[in-house]
């Protein structure tokens, strides 16, 4: 396996607007991306976190950058560890392009960087299958999320 990119592509019944609100606004990533917390700003260059299970035993906090915000069309953050001596070769690359279709939108996601960050080839392969996991629940939730918007609407 080659451990290169995550590549998803989903059709969402709802506009690209709606799609990039649901994709970058702090109180829909809450409901599709399995409760987690953040002030996310669609802003590029702005920083934040993510947090799952606040207060919990179970707490994972990840440290994120905006990299590009495009509404309607694209949507890019790097997963940035506080730790890098250069935050940008250490961190992974999550972009989501948003086309219309008919319609609706063709959700890409990709995400990028695994091989880049220097990793021993058992860490590597166990985040890629962990992001290749996730991707695969969150990307329907995203969907899922955006059409349920478009319906209460």
């Amino acid at each position: 396996m080659e451990f290169g990119s995550i590549e998803r592509e989903i059709h969402v019944d709802a506009a690209p607007e709606v799609v990039f609100e649901v994709l970058s606004s702090p109180e829909h990533i809450r409901d599709w991306w399995n409760g987690a917390e953040t002030d996310l700003s669609a802003e590029p260059g702005s920083g934040t976190e993510v947090a799952w299970g606040r207060g919990t035993p179970d707490e994972h906090v990840e440290p994120l950058t905006v990299v590009a915000a495009d509404p309607p069309r694209l949507f890019s953050f790097r997963w940035v560890p506080d730790d890098a001596d250069d935050p940008v070769a250490a961190a992974l690359l999550v972009t989501f392009e948003l086309v219309p279709a008919g319609s609706g939108t063709l959700l890409r996601l990709t995400e990028t960087g695994f091989r880049e960050k220097g990793w021993e080839a058992a860490v590597m392969e166990a985040a890629y299958a962990d992001h290749v996991n996730g991707w695969d629940v969150f990307v329907p939730a995203i969907a899922a999320h955006a059409e349920r918007l478009v319906a209460t609407r």
